[in-house]
Protein backbone atom coordinates (compact mmCIF):
# COMPACT_ATOMS: atom_id res chain seq x y z
CA UNK A 1 0.00 0.00 0.00
CA UNK A 2 0.98 3.85 -0.18
CA UNK A 3 0.41 6.47 2.01
CA UNK A 4 -2.28 9.13 1.86
CA UNK A 5 -0.95 12.14 -0.09
CA UNK A 6 1.68 14.74 2.09
CA UNK A 7 3.54 17.75 2.29
CA UNK A 8 7.25 17.09 2.93
CA UNK A 9 10.07 19.07 4.61
CA UNK A 10 13.44 18.12 6.07
CA UNK A 11 14.77 21.20 8.11
CA UNK A 12 18.23 20.97 9.37
CA UNK A 13 17.83 22.99 12.78
CA UNK A 14 15.99 22.21 15.72
CA UNK A 15 14.52 25.81 14.97
CA UNK A 16 13.44 24.67 11.42
CA UNK A 17 11.13 21.81 13.01
CA UNK A 18 9.65 23.85 15.71
CA UNK A 19 8.73 26.33 13.31
CA UNK A 20 7.27 23.92 11.09
CA UNK A 21 5.15 21.71 14.40
CA UNK A 22 4.00 25.36 15.19
CA UNK A 23 2.87 26.46 11.67
CA UNK A 24 0.93 23.37 11.16
CA UNK A 25 0.12 21.67 14.50
CA UNK A 26 -1.56 18.74 14.62
CA UNK A 27 -1.69 18.01 10.79
CA UNK A 28 2.08 17.94 10.87
CA UNK A 29 3.89 14.48 12.13
CA UNK A 30 7.85 14.43 12.70
CA UNK A 31 9.82 11.65 11.20
CA UNK A 32 12.61 10.19 13.21
CA UNK A 33 13.57 6.59 12.20
CA UNK A 34 10.50 6.19 10.38
CA UNK A 35 10.61 2.31 11.43
CA UNK A 36 6.92 2.86 13.02
CA UNK A 37 5.62 5.97 11.40
CA UNK A 38 5.92 4.50 8.02
CA UNK A 39 4.26 1.58 7.75
CA UNK A 40 1.06 3.35 9.50
CA UNK A 41 1.30 5.56 6.96
CA UNK A 42 1.72 3.13 4.18
CA UNK A 43 -1.42 0.98 5.88
CA UNK A 44 -3.22 4.47 5.65
CA UNK A 45 -3.56 4.14 10.02
CA UNK A 46 -1.77 7.56 9.75
CA UNK A 47 -2.79 10.04 7.29
CA UNK A 48 -0.27 13.41 8.13
CA UNK A 49 -0.75 16.46 6.19
CA UNK A 50 2.40 17.23 6.75
CA UNK A 51 5.67 15.11 7.23
CA UNK A 52 8.80 16.71 8.97
CA UNK A 53 12.03 14.82 8.28
CA UNK A 54 14.32 14.76 11.30
CA UNK A 55 17.19 12.81 9.03
CA UNK A 56 19.13 16.43 8.84
CA UNK A 57 19.46 17.21 12.78
CA UNK A 58 23.15 15.63 13.80
CA UNK A 59 22.89 17.55 16.26
CA UNK A 60 20.40 15.61 18.16
CA UNK A 61 22.86 12.03 17.37
CA UNK A 62 25.23 11.19 20.06
CA UNK A 63 25.41 9.65 23.05
CA UNK A 64 27.44 11.70 26.43
CA UNK A 65 28.51 10.44 29.70
CA UNK A 66 27.68 12.75 32.24
CA UNK A 67 30.24 13.43 34.90
CA UNK A 68 28.30 12.14 37.67
CA UNK A 69 28.00 9.14 36.15
CA UNK A 70 24.65 9.39 33.95
CA UNK A 71 24.11 9.32 30.27
CA UNK A 72 23.13 11.86 27.74
CA UNK A 73 21.33 10.33 24.28
CA UNK A 74 20.39 12.48 21.73
CA UNK A 75 16.51 11.56 20.45
CA UNK A 76 18.17 10.92 16.84
CA UNK A 77 21.24 8.75 17.96
CA UNK A 78 20.63 5.27 16.09
CA UNK A 79 19.34 2.42 18.11
CA UNK A 80 22.32 0.25 16.75
CA UNK A 81 24.67 3.06 17.73
CA UNK A 82 23.29 3.18 21.44
CA UNK A 83 23.84 -1.19 21.20
CA UNK A 84 27.37 -0.75 20.66
CA UNK A 85 28.14 1.91 22.81
CA UNK A 86 30.73 1.04 25.17
CA UNK A 87 29.52 3.94 27.56
CA UNK A 88 26.21 2.95 27.37
CA UNK A 89 27.10 -0.85 28.19
CA UNK A 90 29.31 0.89 31.63
CA UNK A 91 27.19 3.08 32.69
CA UNK A 92 23.59 1.69 31.85
CA UNK A 93 24.00 -1.36 31.32
CA UNK A 94 20.17 -2.84 31.60
CA UNK A 95 20.01 -0.68 28.16
CA UNK A 96 22.89 -2.50 26.74
CA UNK A 97 21.33 -5.51 27.42
CA UNK A 98 18.31 -4.71 26.05
CA UNK A 99 18.60 -3.22 22.56
CA UNK A 100 19.32 -6.66 20.87
CA UNK A 101 15.70 -7.73 21.46
CA UNK A 102 14.62 -4.03 20.10
CA UNK A 103 13.31 -5.55 16.36
CA UNK A 104 16.10 -6.50 14.08
CA UNK A 105 19.77 -5.11 13.64
CA UNK A 106 18.36 -4.08 9.81
CA UNK A 107 15.69 -2.07 11.91
CA UNK A 108 18.00 -0.72 14.81
CA UNK A 109 19.97 0.87 12.00
CA UNK A 110 17.37 3.37 10.98
CA UNK A 111 15.54 3.42 13.78
CA UNK A 112 16.21 6.24 16.81
CA UNK A 113 16.21 6.11 20.33
CA UNK A 114 14.02 9.09 20.57
CA UNK A 115 11.71 7.58 18.41
CA UNK A 116 10.55 4.57 19.97
CA UNK A 117 10.79 6.04 22.96
CA UNK A 118 7.69 8.82 21.94
CA UNK A 119 6.13 6.26 19.64
CA UNK A 120 5.01 5.05 22.89
CA UNK A 121 3.98 1.51 21.90
CA UNK A 122 3.23 -0.52 24.48
CA UNK A 123 4.70 -3.45 23.10
CA UNK A 124 8.19 -1.27 23.06
CA UNK A 125 10.78 -2.11 25.35
CA UNK A 126 12.91 1.26 25.62
CA UNK A 127 9.80 2.78 27.20
CA UNK A 128 9.28 0.31 29.98
CA UNK A 129 13.20 0.26 30.44
CA UNK A 130 13.53 4.39 30.39
CA UNK A 131 10.76 3.68 33.29
CA UNK A 132 12.75 1.31 35.23
CA UNK A 133 15.96 3.68 35.34
CA UNK A 134 13.86 6.57 36.38
CA UNK A 135 15.17 8.50 33.28
CA UNK A 136 14.14 12.13 32.00
CA UNK A 137 13.24 13.18 28.80
CA UNK A 138 13.98 17.03 27.84
CA UNK A 139 11.44 17.95 24.89
CA UNK A 140 11.68 21.33 23.31
CA UNK A 141 9.21 23.78 21.70
CA UNK A 142 9.33 27.64 20.65
CA UNK A 143 8.79 28.61 24.61
CA UNK A 144 11.98 26.60 25.80
CA UNK A 145 12.67 23.35 27.09
CA UNK A 146 11.24 20.81 29.27
CA UNK A 147 11.46 18.25 31.66
CA UNK A 148 9.60 15.47 32.13
CA UNK A 149 10.47 12.33 34.10
CA UNK A 150 9.23 8.70 32.72
CA UNK A 151 7.08 7.93 35.09
CA UNK A 152 5.00 11.22 33.78
CA UNK A 153 5.12 10.63 30.46
CA UNK A 154 3.15 7.64 29.14
CA UNK A 155 -0.33 8.88 29.96
CA UNK A 156 -2.15 6.55 27.52
CA UNK A 157 -2.24 4.17 24.29
CA UNK A 158 0.05 5.66 22.24
CA UNK A 159 -0.57 8.61 23.96
CA UNK A 160 2.58 10.99 25.81
CA UNK A 161 2.96 13.75 27.62
CA UNK A 162 4.26 15.85 24.85
CA UNK A 163 1.88 18.87 23.81
CA UNK A 164 1.55 20.52 20.67
CA UNK A 165 4.68 22.01 19.51
CA UNK A 166 6.67 19.95 21.31
CA UNK A 167 9.45 17.73 20.63
CA UNK A 168 11.70 15.32 22.05
CA UNK A 169 15.36 16.27 21.78
CA UNK A 170 17.44 14.69 24.63
CA UNK A 171 16.66 11.49 27.35
CA UNK A 172 19.19 11.92 30.41
CA UNK A 173 19.63 8.52 32.33
CA UNK A 174 20.73 8.99 35.85
CA UNK A 175 24.07 7.24 37.15
CA UNK A 176 22.82 3.85 38.99
CA UNK A 177 23.24 3.54 42.80
CA UNK A 178 26.61 1.69 43.54
CA UNK A 179 25.69 -2.43 43.47
CA UNK A 180 22.69 -1.77 41.47
CA UNK A 181 22.02 -5.09 39.28
CA UNK A 182 19.83 -5.41 36.18
CA UNK A 183 17.83 -7.71 34.17
CA UNK A 184 15.39 -8.04 31.14
CA UNK A 185 13.74 -10.54 30.38
CA UNK A 186 10.90 -11.04 27.25
CA UNK A 187 9.23 -13.69 25.72
CA UNK A 188 7.75 -13.34 21.57
CA UNK A 189 6.62 -15.60 18.52
CA UNK A 190 9.85 -15.19 16.82
CA UNK A 191 12.90 -13.20 17.58
CA UNK A 192 12.30 -9.18 16.57
CA UNK A 193 8.18 -9.79 16.78
CA UNK A 194 6.47 -7.84 19.17
CA UNK A 195 6.98 -8.65 22.47
CA UNK A 196 3.81 -11.04 24.39
CA UNK A 197 5.10 -9.56 26.96
CA UNK A 198 8.77 -8.46 28.64
CA UNK A 199 10.41 -7.10 31.75
CA UNK A 200 12.79 -5.08 33.06
CA UNK A 201 13.35 -5.12 36.32
CA UNK A 202 16.84 -3.10 38.72
CA UNK A 203 17.60 -3.88 42.46
CA UNK A 204 20.09 -1.60 44.64
CA UNK A 205 21.18 -3.76 47.72
CA UNK A 206 21.69 -1.82 50.87
CA UNK A 207 24.31 -2.29 53.53
CA UNK A 208 22.84 -4.81 55.20
CA UNK A 209 22.47 -7.44 52.27
CA UNK A 210 18.43 -6.58 51.87
CA UNK A 211 17.14 -4.72 48.98
CA UNK A 212 17.15 -0.76 49.75
CA UNK A 213 15.28 -0.40 46.28
CA UNK A 214 13.56 -1.78 43.33
CA UNK A 215 11.61 -1.17 40.18
CA UNK A 216 9.68 -4.03 37.83
CA UNK A 217 8.32 -2.32 34.90
CA UNK A 218 6.47 -4.43 32.22
CA UNK A 219 5.78 -3.69 27.94
CA UNK A 220 2.45 -5.46 26.15
CA UNK A 221 0.87 -5.54 29.69
CA UNK A 222 -0.99 -2.54 29.07
CA UNK A 223 -1.95 0.37 27.49
CA UNK A 224 1.69 1.69 27.91
CA UNK A 225 4.86 0.53 29.63
CA UNK A 226 3.86 -0.27 33.40
CA UNK A 227 5.35 -0.41 36.96
CA UNK A 228 4.79 -2.93 39.09
CA UNK A 229 4.19 -1.04 42.15
CA UNK A 230 3.00 -3.34 44.73
CA UNK A 231 5.88 -6.47 42.84
CA UNK A 232 8.70 -3.90 43.68
CA UNK A 233 7.62 -2.97 47.36
CA UNK A 234 7.32 -6.79 48.27
CA UNK A 235 11.46 -6.87 47.59
CA UNK A 236 12.40 -3.97 49.42
CA UNK A 237 13.55 -4.48 53.11
CA UNK A 238 14.53 -8.08 52.09
CA UNK A 239 16.88 -10.22 50.90
CA UNK A 240 16.67 -11.00 47.18
CA UNK A 241 15.67 -15.08 48.32
CA UNK A 242 14.30 -17.48 46.87
CA UNK A 243 10.58 -16.46 48.94
CA UNK A 244 11.13 -12.93 48.44
CA UNK A 245 11.03 -13.04 44.70
CA UNK A 246 8.16 -15.37 44.88
CA UNK A 247 6.04 -13.06 46.74
CA UNK A 248 7.37 -10.39 44.39
CA UNK A 249 6.43 -12.63 41.25
CA UNK A 250 2.60 -12.92 43.08
CA UNK A 251 2.30 -9.14 43.15
CA UNK A 252 3.24 -8.44 40.49
CA UNK A 253 1.03 -10.44 38.18
CA UNK A 254 -1.67 -9.86 40.80
CA UNK A 255 -1.77 -6.15 40.12
CA UNK A 256 -1.76 -6.66 36.34
CA UNK A 257 -4.99 -6.32 33.64
CA UNK A 258 -3.55 -7.00 30.38
CA UNK A 259 -5.00 -6.99 27.79
CA UNK A 260 -5.95 -10.12 25.11
CA UNK A 261 -5.77 -10.45 21.38
CA UNK A 262 -5.14 -13.34 18.83
CA UNK A 263 -1.90 -14.07 19.85
CA UNK A 264 -2.39 -14.37 23.73
CA UNK A 265 -5.26 -14.01 26.01
CA UNK A 266 -5.06 -11.96 29.36
CA UNK A 267 -4.41 -14.85 31.47
CA UNK A 268 -1.89 -16.08 29.56
CA UNK A 269 0.05 -12.65 29.61
CA UNK A 270 -0.75 -12.11 32.97
CA UNK A 271 0.87 -15.84 33.72
CA UNK A 272 4.15 -14.80 31.46
CA UNK A 273 4.28 -11.84 33.04
CA UNK A 274 4.74 -13.67 36.25
CA UNK A 275 7.39 -16.09 34.69
CA UNK A 276 9.58 -13.66 32.90
CA UNK A 277 9.56 -11.36 36.16
CA UNK A 278 10.85 -14.50 38.20
CA UNK A 279 13.63 -15.02 35.50
CA UNK A 280 14.42 -11.30 35.53
CA UNK A 281 15.26 -11.42 39.48
CA UNK A 282 17.37 -14.69 39.98
CA UNK A 283 19.40 -12.99 36.42
CA UNK A 284 19.74 -9.74 38.77
CA UNK A 285 20.43 -11.84 41.88
CA UNK A 286 23.50 -13.97 39.99
CA UNK A 287 24.22 -10.78 38.71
Amino acid sequence: MKPAPFEYHAPDTIDGVLMLLAEHGDAAKVLAGGQSLIPTMNFRLAQPAVLIDLGRLSELAYIHPEVDGGLAIGAMTRQRTVEKSTDVARRAPLVHMTMPFVAHPQIRNQGTFGGSIAHADPAAELPAVMLALGATFVVKSPDGERRIPASEFYVGLFTTALEPGEMLVRVEIPAPAPGTRSAFEEVSRRHGDFALAGVAVSVTPGADGSVADATICLLSVGDGPVTAVAGAEALRGAPLSDATIAAAVEATAGELDPPGDIHATPAYRRHLAGVLTRRALERARRA
